[in-house]
């Protein structure tokens, strides 16, 4: 008589948990991963570049011809900041939209949840990924367009370098100010979800608080010193403006932005279902 041998008892011990670090080297690799390969996200950062890089040329031509022979002070950066107020600015913070809108879109950010319950965590790995790429980004911009414009201004004589007092600080200032639109642009794609209604919100953040700049003075300035464009340019502006907050304080401002945003976002994404 043949004798069924029983198959072996499987081990119930627990599978090793993986560290801390292994499982944060994942999630970013991930959220890296799904960054590249959305084709959005390379048109919105070569829109990016090309919007900077053109209207900073364009608009050291005109400040060339409008400062020659005027012997008025150039103040280089806040006058490619105006550049970027435009495309360039819109473009980093569709992009943060589309960080988290377009999972929520898909239907894939329930795929992310699952994989990763702590949903905090998915949102700060976003933001890592995309705050290294566009803090990258626009650094080499800033310094793109200053060299694009010293090239301009020089044809036209007139002096413009880095060895100036507080010109180092304002270009880097005017990369990290897109670094700070993107990271807006993901706090709302992570409150309102929807990437239309986020993309919608995004200029009404930026440019509608300017409105506050039509009142009378003193007002305009106190007021306008809380926005987030007003903060940025005041940092990148080599000439303070005397009713606009210290650099310092600006820098305090701008950075308070999208904190507060991304934290709004991370409570509403663990309140909400996915």
């Amino acid at each position: 008589m043949a004798v069924t041998q029983a198959p072996p008892a499987r081990s119930l011990a627990p599978r090793p948990v993986p560290s801390f670090g292994r499982r944060t080297r994942g999630l970013l690799f991930s959220e890296w991963t799904k960054f590249r390969s959305v084709r959005s996200s390379f048109w919105a950062l070569a829109l990016t570049a090309v919007t900077a890089l053109g209207g900073s040329g364009v608009i050291a031509v005109s400040s060339a011809l409008a400062n020659k022979g005027s012997g008025l002070p150039l103040d280089p950066m806040a006058s490619i900041f105006f550049a970027w107020l435009e495309y360039p600015v819109l473009a980093v913070g569709v992009l943060g939209v589309l960080a988290f809108g377009s999972e929520c879109n898909t239907g894939q950010i329930r795929t992310t949840f699952s994989a990763v319950p702590q949903r905090a965590t998915v949102l700060a790995a976003k933001a890592s990924v995309l705050g290294a790429v566009v803090l990258v980004l626009g650094e080499a911009l800033a310094f793109g367009s200053f060299f694009l414009s010293q090239a301009v201004l020089a044809a036209h004589h007139s002096e413009l370098s880095l060895a100036r007092p507080g010109e180092v600080r304002a270009v880097l200032a005017g990369g990290f100010s897109l670094f700070v639109v993107a990271m807006v642009g993901l706090g709302l794609g992570a409150i309102i979800r929807h990437t239309a209604g986020a993309v919608a919100a995004l200029p009404a953040v930026l440019y509608l608080p300017l409105l506050v700049l039509s009142l009378p003075s003193p007002w305009a300035d106190r007021i306008g010193s809380y926005t987030i464009l007003m903060s940025a340019y005041q940092l990148v502006s080599l000439h303070r403006q005397p009713g606009l907050l210290a650099p310092a304080l600006s820098l305090v401002v701008l950075v308070a932005w999208p904190a507060v945003l991304l934290v709004t976002g991370a409570i509403a994404t663990k309140r909400r279902d996915a």
